[in-house]
């Protein structure tokens, strides 16, 4: 078997795996999940872009993030892109960087990318943008996933499943909030555990 073959089988697997867990998790499961410890390190790794150029996360330092694990077969993740370009849209000007990361092959991410248009970096990895993830200091279980990290490259806060408008409004707000000094970084972390 190739490798390409037996990393798709893999990454099939544990999209399925985490397909099945996700759905026999009740609501305070996920929640639980969701309000875990974050790693308080600052958050540090280098991925390829789409053309295969490697990308240092501290490129972004001085911004908030919303980092988003996706895949091209992971239909929440695909829904969750129109909201995230909006964001980009609204709030970029004003610092917000929202990266994807995606958990998939760079040719069909390209061939993705190429209808939808993004208009935030994406950066490719299959086994190292997992590892990523669990660096993060959440239960990785899953896509989509997405992680929350100050200016300064420490992490915020985590959320698993699919992203909403109103929680991408409260992680904006946070950033504001913590942006202006009317707010510490523990307060920022207990406010994020709500998403």
């Amino acid at each position: 078997m190739t490798r390409k073959l037996l990393i798709a089988a893999l990454l099939v697997a544990a999209a399925a795996a985490g397909y099945l867990l996700r759905s026999q998790l009740q609501d305070q499961d996920v929640a639980a999940i969701n309000t875990a410890a974050v790693n308080e390190q600052r958050l540090e790794f280098t991925l390829a872009d789409l053309d295969g150029v490697p990308r240092d996360f501290a490129e972004w330092d001085g911004k908030p993030r919303i980092v988003n694990f996706w895949a091209t077969w992971c239909a929440p993740c695909r829904r969750e892109i129109p909201l995230l370009k909006d964001t980009q849209d609204k709030h970029g000007n004003a610092g917000l960087q929202i990266l994807g990361i995606a958990v998939d092959f760079v040719e069909d991410v390209k061939a993705y990318a190429e209808d939808a248009q993004f208009n935030y970096p994406i950066l490719v990895g299959q086994d190292d943008a997992m590892a990523v993830a669990e660096t993060s200091g959440v239960p990785f279980i899953g896509l989509p996933f997405t992680l929350i990290v100050a200016p300064d490259g420490r992490m915020l806060g985590a959320h698993m499943g699919e992203i909403h408008a109103e929680q991408i409004e409260t992680i904006v707000q946070q950033f504001a909030l913590f942006e202006s000094g009317a707010t510490t970084i523990d307060e920022v972390r207990s406010a994020l555990k709500q998403l």
